[in-house]
């Protein structure tokens, strides 16, 4: 049996489905910390799963630091129109837009390699497979540009 107050918690702090969310709570009794870990395990199992799927919607995003002097641009592709429309999805996408600027990368495998910039316990390719497990889509960095003066 799982808690409900920590099923919610869960929620919250992934942003994984009550299902999912409930499924590890159960498997991991009733622990957040380990159903995290589980849930994490999973995304990278799902991702796997979704790699080769099409992703033929996305949205561009765009960044550029305070000082005018650092901007960047970068294309984050999935499979629908209804994942590129959600807030979720873009606020990853505004993420990595700041990622690419902060931090300098020649390649996306190099890139997907970085520690993430607000947590430097997950790599960006961390990241993409949470939101594949949020999301249950294909995401991918189809390409990005940085600038500065």
């Amino acid at each position: 049996m799982y808690d409900i107050k920590k099923l919610k918690q869960l929620r919250e702090e992934t942003g994984i489905s009550f299902s999912l969310c409930k499924k590890a709570l159960e498997e991991t009794k009733n622990n957040v910390e380990s159903a995290k870990k589980l849930l994490n395990k999973w995304g990278i199992a799902k991702a796997q799963d979704k790699s080769e799927r099409s992703t033929g919607a996305g949205i561009i995003f765009s960044y550029i630091h305070h000082n005018k002097k650092v901007a960047s641009l970068i294309q984050l592709a999935c499979e629908t129109d209804f994942v590129s429309g959600n807030k979720d999805f873009q606020a990853l996408g505004s993420e990595l837009a700041m990622q690419v600027a902060s931090i300098p990368a020649e390649t996306n495998e190099e890139f997907l390699k970085q520690e993430y910039i607000r947590d430097s316990s997950k790599t960006i390719d961390d990241l993409i497979k949470e939101a594949v497990l949020k999301f249950g889509e294909n995401i991918k960095v189809v390409k990005f540009i940085r600038w500065s003066v």
